[in-house]
């Protein structure tokens, strides 16, 4: 199976890794804000609401969270990053995310973010969007 993020990996080789590691001994994290931005369209494309919830900042992380089961995300497009690098602390991803009706599939739509992620010690984390078109 392709990876959801669009890498050309496969997932098992891209970012099942970092989402199936959660709460393991061997924990794996992405490198980079892009590569975090990666495994969380993922997870919401596979259904992990977990792997969210744990790579959200605690201080902007909600209580919860839901995933609406009508959405099916298919598409990422990486529009831009800034910083977020191996050896940054903090990084800006522009991205464009497409799903679909799961109920109708040809009812599409995407979501367009500019997101802000910190990395504190190893763990890169979302912020925020900081804009949302």
């Amino acid at each position: 199976m392709r990876c959801p993020c669009q890498s050309g990996e496969s997932y098992e080789h891209c970012c099942a890794k970092f989402i199936t590691s959660l709460g393991t001994a061997q924990q794996l994290y992405p490198p980079t804000a892009e590569a975090l931005m990666r495994s969380r369209f993922s997870a919401f494309a596979v259904g992990g609401a977990s792997y969210l919830l744990h790579t959200w900042h605690p201080s902007t992380r909600p209580a919860c969270l839901e995933l609406d089961p009508d959405q099916q995300w298919y598409l990422l497009e990486i529009l831009g990053t800034s910083g977020g690098g191996l050896f940054d602390t903090q990084g800006v991803v522009s991205f464009r995310a497409h799903y679909r009706s799961a109920a109708n599939r040809k009812l599409k739509d995407s979501l367009t973010e500019t997101s802000s992620f910190v990395r504190e010690e190893r763990q890169w984390l979302y912020m925020e969007a900081l804009e949302l078109l």
